[in-house]
Parts: C-alpha cells; sequence; structure tokens
C-alpha cells in the first residue's frame, strides 16, 4: 500500500504519522523534545535535540505501521522558530530561538522607535514584535563562529537539510512568510529588510512551494535513501488546508500552548488593527493569503491554573469552571506578553475584579474564558478588515476536544465552531500536500471531498457582553500596569 510519512515537529514533541492514499492516518509515534529557560523570558531549545527527537517519531511510527511503501515525506514544523548551522558538516552553531523566546525584544524596541514598523510591516504582513524571526537570526549571527559556512533557517529547513544529507538549503512559502524577511507582494527575501535586521540574504534558504519536490532522503537512520521530500508549510497553514478550509472567510483555530487564529483570504490585503497577513500556502507558483492573530498563551494556562489550585488535572478545572455563578473576575494569561491584536510585549498576567465573594470556581472560569475571550479579540479585529464574512470556522489542537471550552468559544464569537476528529490536522494537511506533489490527489477540490469526521457546536448564550466587559478592563490593566518587566 502507498502511504506518506507526514513529520509534524512541535515545541513540545514530534510527531509522525502514516498517511494512506485515502487519507486515512495509519500509525502514529511521537518523542518529546524538551525545553530551555536560560533567562527570564527567554526560550531555546537543541537543534540537535530536535532532529533526534524526529527520528525517533519516525521509529516509533514505523514500528507501528503495516506494511507499507511510502511514496514520500511530508513536513509540518513549529514556527518562527529559528536556528543556525554549518552547511557542511551540519553541525549546530547556536540554539533554536524559541518563537515564545523575547530575548529581541531590546532590538524590537528600538527598530520600532526608529520609526521601522509601518515600512515593516506593509512589506510582510508582520509587525515588529519579539516573536518574530528577523532579529532572532542577528542574534544567532552576532554570536556564530567566524569562518564558518553559515546556514540560517527555519525549522523545515534545518529538517530538509538533515533528510536530504545535507545537500538542500530550502524552505516552503509559509515558513518564509514567517521570517519577516520575505516580501509577501514579490514573494522573495527582501534586500531592504535584510539590510534592516543585519541578515545577509546568502545565508537564507531558497523559498518553493509548500507543495513541491524539495529533495530525496540520504543517510536518513531507518529510512531508505532516494524517499521524495515532497511538501513542506508551518503547522498552522498545515492544520487550515488539512481542514479543507479553501474558500474566502474559511477559517480553523489551533489551540495549544499558544493558538493561531488564520482565515483565508481572496488576496493579499495589508494588515490593521493587530493581526498580520500571512502566505497560508503556495501551489503552482501562486500563494494563498490569510488573515492571522497569534496568541502567546492559551491552553498553557489551564495546568498552571490546576497547579495553583490544587487540582489533580485539567478536566477538573474544566469541570469546576463550569459550576461558576455568572459574574466573577477576568484573567488575562500576559505570561509572556500579549499578542494578537494588542501586541504588548511589556503586560504580564493577571486576575482583576477578586473580591471577598470570588469562589474558585469562579477564578477558574475566568481562566477557561481567557481562552475564548482572546480568540473573540482577534476575530473581531480580523472582521473589521476582511473582505469575506467568516465562514465555516474549524478548531484543532488537543483542548479542541473539549466541548465545554469550545463551547465557550462559540458563544463569546456567536457563530458555530467545527470540532474535528483528527488530533493530526496539521500532520495531516502537510499529507495531502505531498500528495499533490506525488499525484495520489489531482487538486484541493479531491482533497476537500476527503471524508472528514466533525460536530458542530452552534452559539448558546445569547448575552456574554458583561463577562467581555470584565475581560477587557483586565486587557486594561495588565498593558497598563504591568507588574513586572522583562528580562533581557
Amino acid at each position: 500500500m502507498t502511504a506518506i510519512l507526514a513529520i509534524d515537529q512541535g515545541t513540545t514533541n514530534s510527531k509522525a504519522v502514516i498517511v494512506s492514499s485515502d487519507g486515512i492516518i495509519m500509525a502514529r509515534g511521537a518523542s518529546p523534545v524538551g525545553i530551555a529557560h536560560p533567562q527570564p523570558g527567554w526560550v531555546e531549545q537543541s537543534a540537535d535535540r530536535v532532529w533526534t527527537s524526529v527520528l525517533e517519531a519516525i521509529a516509533a511510527c514505523l514500528v507501528n505501521a503495516p506494511p507499507v511503501s511510502i511514496a514520500g515525506i511530508a513536513i509540518s514544523n513549529q514556527r518562527e522558530s529559528v536556528t543556525i548551522w554549518d552547511g557542511e558538516t551540519g553541525e549546530p552553531l547556536g540554539p533554536v530561538v524559541s518563537w515564545q523566546c523575547r530575548r529581541s525584544a531590546p532590538v524590537c524596541a528600538e527598530l520600532n522607535a526608529a520609526g521601522h514598523s509601518a515600512r515593516v510591516e506593509a512589506l510582510t504582513g508582520l509587525p515588529i514584535d519579539p516573536m518574530f524571526p528577523g532579529p532572532k537570526m542577528k542574534w544567532l549571527l552576532d554570536r556564530a563562529p567566524v569562518g564558518r559556512p553559515i546556514r540560517l533557517g527555519t525549522i523545515d529547513a534545518w529538517l530538509i537539510h538533515r533528510l536530504s544529507g545535507g545537500r538542500v538549503h530550502a524552505c516552503d512559502a509559509s515558513n518564509a512568510a514567517r521570517s519577516q524577511l520575505l516580501d509577501l507582494n514579490r514573494m522573495e527575501w527582501s534586500d531592504e529588510l535584510s539590510v534592516l535586521f543585519g541578515v545577509p540574504k546568502a545565508f537564507l534558504p531558497e523559498v518553493r512551494d509548500s507543495a513541491s519536490r524539495f529533495g530525496e532522503t540520504l543517510g536518513v537512520p531507518g529510512l531508505p535513501d532516494g524517499i521524495p521530500i515532497a511538501a513542506a508549510i508551518g503547522d498552522s497553514h498545515a492544520a487550515l488546508f488539512g481542514h479543507g478550509a479553501f474558500g474566502p472567510g474559511d477559517g480553523k483555530v489551533t489551540f495549544g500552548t499558544g493558538s493561531s487564529i488564520m482565515t483565508t483570504l481572496p488576496h493579499f490585503i495589508a494588515p490593521q488593527n493587530g493581526i498580520t497577513t500571512t502566505v497560508a500556502w503556495s501551489l503552482g507558483g501562486t500563494p494563498t493569503y490569510a488573515f492571522e492573530g497569534n496568541i502567546l498563551v492559551s491552553a498553557a494556562s489551564l495546568p498552571w491554573m490546576v497547579e495553583i489550585l490544587g487540582l489533580p488535572d485539567v478536566q477538573a478545572l474544566v469541570d469546576l469552571a463550569s459550576t461558576a455563578e455568572p459574574e466573577g473576575p477576568g484573567f488575562v494569561p500576559a505570561f509572556v506578553g500579549l499578542g494578537a491584536p494588542h501586541w504588548h510585549a511589556d503586560a504580564r498576567a493577571l486576575f482583576s475584579g477578586i473580591t471577598f465573594n470570588t469562589t474558585r470556581a469562579q477564578m477558574a472560569r475566568a481562566v477557561t474564558d481567557s481562552i475564548a475571550f482572546q480568540v473573540h479579540d482577534v476575530f473581531k479585529a480580523m472582521a473589521a478588515q476582511s473582505p469575506a464574512p467568516l465562514g465555516r470556522l474549524f478548531v484543532d489542537g488537543g483542548p479542541s476536544k473539549n466541548s465545554f471550552l469550545m463551547q465557550c468559544v462559540a458563544d463569546a464569537l456567536a457563530h458555530p465552531v467545527i470540532q474535528c476528529d483528527a488530533a493530526e490536522a496539521s500532520a495531516l494537511g502537510a499529507a495531502y500536500l505531498a500528495g499533490l506533489t506525488l499525484g495520489l490527489w489531482d487538486s484541493p477540490d479531491a482533497i476537500k471531498a476527503l471524508p472528514r469526521k466533525t460536530a458542530t457546536l452552534d452559539a448558546k448564550e445569547s448575552d456574554v457582553s458583561r463577562r467581555l466587559m470584565t475581560w477587557q478592563d483586565a486587557i486594561f490593566r495588565s498593558t497598563v500596569s504591568p507588574t513586572s518587566s522583562m528580562g533581557e
């Protein structure tokens, strides 16, 4: 049986799945990565460990798989995380600087103060913020050994280098679009941005379609040589593609450590109101654009609150939240600042409006509500400038399986959400792209027609305005009166 091996390299785990030619996941494997916090606000990983975890996930997946012929490999990956390596030996020359890392905050503040923000946003669709890779790449370059053949790249480029035995230095358009070095209108590395951020274009990977032949395997433990590397795409973009959200206004929310909200666009639109514009994917040299809002901390606040309240697990927290009486405090999970649509690097997490009458259940509900209300704020910003009304809205990621949490989202948006029975939405999306490259499917329409198990949650609570007012007040307090400053 012909199948695709899809790698989903995430922030905390690397996963691998075998996807059959009819779009069914046949086997799974996973391996943890590990995260280091060398200073407050700094988040990094080992590039070697990222690669090793991918190999371990592949090995675990193949052990569980039925006899198949692997026609190609697909990659989806954590975005905005970047690393540096020797182009000849493959030796890492620095850490993987995570998308969560704030070490470039001082540089970003200087660039914003110098008035570069509007120009950068017009070219890249992205604000100048520590989340994005340009200043991080400069940080890595400044600390790299002199005289080495430098390679810089997002995680897809690092994996393509290793899978191809060092022969290919390339990335896909969706990952390039998150680097803050790509001109989204011209779809090429920008000379102007290269100079601004101090990152020579010669060190950057070649930008290719998301569905294309990036190379072939060479010297990969556990895999034969010569397997085509047939797709690469950022994980959030891959989930959107995997849902078949191809119509303008169709969107998805991926819930995890943070959250990514994305809706497709009919053409490029320069962003406003705190959201970004990105390349969702590129096929046949033609990019599909999307609005996106990146929430820095989403479901990661749940286990934190579990520990604070002394509960046994996240489900117990959600159960407690569901019993809360109306009203209650607001909670802002700005543990590492606020992302879209507020973009306030110095904001800090807080509860607002606690009284002697506040109950544990109300505090739990404030935390669960914060997941939905952050999504609400992003969609409000998107709706203000979207040329198409909000269409089908899919949800994925671990928390999307919890009906209470997703009902909160539907109520906050006053719009149905579609739960999907596919925990590996990103891996599936990457596999579908590889299938297009290899001819397993002849068009996106054929992918859209593949069977999917879904459940639709309609909005039930007609008036959440009072709780949203409490939330907005808490946001205001979080951003104007930060409790501490970010460490450098």
